[in-house]
């Protein structure tokens, strides 16, 4: 029994993204990562120290919490 070329079926393709492709995306993820935190950041430290306390945190941990190290829903109120 012999096959021709229309009854062959062919293993699905997918084209996935390169490993330079991989590269540049996760840069990019990590640079804009980098601004939302020093954004976050600054409007932390625009708050004044009660303002800090009512969500939970002091002036020292304000970098800790944008980079996401301090979770705020396990501390207990104050």
């Amino acid at each position: 029994m012999s096959a021709t070329l229309s009854t062959i079926v062919r293993p699905a393709v997918t084209k996935r993204p390169g490993a330079f492709s991989r590269l540049i995306g996760a840069c990019c993820d990590g640079i804009a990562g980098y601004f939302f935190r020093r954004s976050a950041i600054a409007s932390l430290r625009e708050l004044d120290d009660r303002e800090l306390r009512d969500i939970g945190l002091v002036r020292s941990q304000i970098e800790a919490a944008a980079c996401g190290f301090i979770n705020l829903s396990n501390q207990g109120r104050m």
